[in-house]
């Protein structure tokens, strides 16, 4: 069993053992409720959930730990006792923060229970009225400082670069299979610092990339922030293969976040700020003339981008707006599916493991599309993982605020990767190649990374697999 399973605190009045669902609800103890009275978790939508279990076997938490409670129905439970004027106490946010929010539970679940919002609400309710730890909430704030901010992180470079050039990190990481040091002094910081790719040249992406042949819309590119600064041949690739399958690609110039990573972790007013400056940025592209579609590479960003109509339902100046926006918002295997490739492709000799990101397949429902596009390309040999729907565990930044539990789903997947015996993983998510690419390199084993765009691009330029982008060789980091 997990060290982080073994200290966790749960209370008397909520924990149930081994897989049998909770029936009832203690009396409620004196103190104020949970939840206020600004968008708490929906009564009717905890209500849906039949608790029959079916979810338990794709939440990795679950797996990891055989918790009731560190389960998505255990979770709706605690929303449901909530809702009946139970307080809020440490134990209660300590399962909703161990949800990865990864959604395979929603793929999962025979009844149809939205799961997706009920967590997105209980974690709005637990930032406003929670005071955490201040070691937890020191971390939290550090991280929304940096990670939303592309400018913030484009200062990282240089140092990183550097530091990237020396002998340091073999130093500190330690050998295969071994804690290094600073695993040993900061968990968090060492997940940190396994994280980081190894640094492409930084890519401009111009504002307007002309459409090859006959135009066929307009589109706009999220340039996103980690997308932005760590695989900036990500955005070149996905530039050059919309232009080529005859789209107009506008890429405004002072596109802020997009707002994800507060919304899934429960920081509303911050979410709400990205999301209206995003929708604004777009609005103004193409002389004010706006763009038909909204195109992002990452698949958190498109999953967040999809909820804006909810995000600003009660805005007034903003709900229609957003409405709008959420509508024209696609992801590029999505809109190149739906539209139909043009660009001819050329033969790509190499075995591809195929790896869903789960704001990609559980969140927003893409699972064919990529693999109908890489099939596409003559000599690609498409390779399924072995249990697929189970997260990696990146998460967003689950991967940093939870360093140990992400490691053994990151070693779960390394392992499941590497069984393939492909020379190339594919995803379609930064947080997903960073933290496998992590997880490869510390068992040893070696396999090239790239984004599913940049095989796309490869194919339609004559490439070779050799000279696929910013293919990442874990041995090699």
């Amino acid at each position: 069993m997990s060290e982080h399973v073994a200290d966790r605190a749960v209370d008397s009045t909520t924990a149930t053992k081994g897989d049998e669902a909770p029936d009832r609800i203690a009396p409620k103890p004196a103190g104020e409720p949970a939840f206020d009275d600004h968008n708490p978790p929906a009564a009717a939508l905890v209500g849906d959930c039949v608790h029959c279990g079916f979810c338990l076997p794709s939440c990795p938490t679950y797996v990891l730990w055989g918790e009731e409670m560190d389960s998505p129905r255990g979770r709706i439970y605690l929303m449901g006792a909530g809702l009946e004027g139970e307080p809020m106490t440490p134990s209660m946010v300590q399962h909703f923060d161990a949800c990865l929010g990864c959604m395979a539970c929603v793929t999962a679940c025979p009844s149809g229970v939205q799961y997706d919002k009920l967590i997105e609400s209980t974690r709005a309710q637990v930032e406003r009225r929670f005071e955490r730890p201040k070691k937890d909430s020191a971390l939290r704030s550090a991280i929304f400082s940096l990670f939303p901010y592309p400018k913030r992180l484009h200062l990282m470079r240089g140092p990183l670069r550097l530091y990237q050039k020396t002998p340091l990190p073999k130093l500190l990481r330690g050998g295969v299979g071994k804690r290094g040091l600073l695993e040993r002094l900061s968990p968090t910081l060492a997940a940190m610092e396994s994280l980081a790719p190894p640094l492409e040249a930084p890519v401009v992406i111009p504002a307007r990339t002309p459409a090859h042949g006959r135009q066929r819309g307009s589109v706009g590119m999220l340039l996103g922030c980690v997308q932005r600064e760590f695989f900036p041949g990500v955005n070149a690739a996905t530039a050059r293969v919309l232009a080529a399958e005859g789209f107009e690609v506008l890429a405004p110039q002072g596109q802020g976040c997009c707002g994800a990573l507060s919304m899934h972790n429960g920081r509303e007013e911050e979410a709400q700020r990205f999301a209206r400056g995003l929708i604004d940025s777009f609005a103004r592209a193409n002389g004010g003339a706006g763009v038909d579609y909204v195109v992002v590479n990452s698949a958190g960003c498109g999953s967040s981008m999809k909820e804006y109509e909810a995000l600003l339902a009660d805005d007034p100046a903003y709900a229609e707006k957003a409405k709008e926006f959420t509508a024209r918002v696609r992801d590029v295997a999505e809109i190149l599916v739906e539209k139909g490739p043009v660009a001819p492709r050329h033969p790509l000799p190499v075995s591809i493991a195929y790896h869903d990101a789960c704001h990609l397949g559980h969140a927003q429902g893409i699972r064919s599309q990529p693999r109908e596009l890489l099939r596409g390309i003559p000599g690609v040999e498409l390779r399924e993982i072995p249990e697929k729907d189970i997260c990696c565990g990146s998460a967003g930044i689950w991967n940093i605020l939870n360093p140990e539990p992400a490691r053994e789903l990151g070693d779960r997947k390394a392992r499941n990767v590497l069984s393939t015996g492909a020379q190339l993983l594919v995803t379609a998510n930064p947080g997903c190649l960073m933290q496998t690419a992590s997880s490869i390199t510390k068992a040893g084993g070696s396999i090239d990374l790239a984004h599913t765009v940049e095989v796309l691009d490869a194919s339609i330029r004559g490439l070779s697999p050799a000279d696929l982008g910013v293919a990442t060789s874990a041995a090699g980091r």
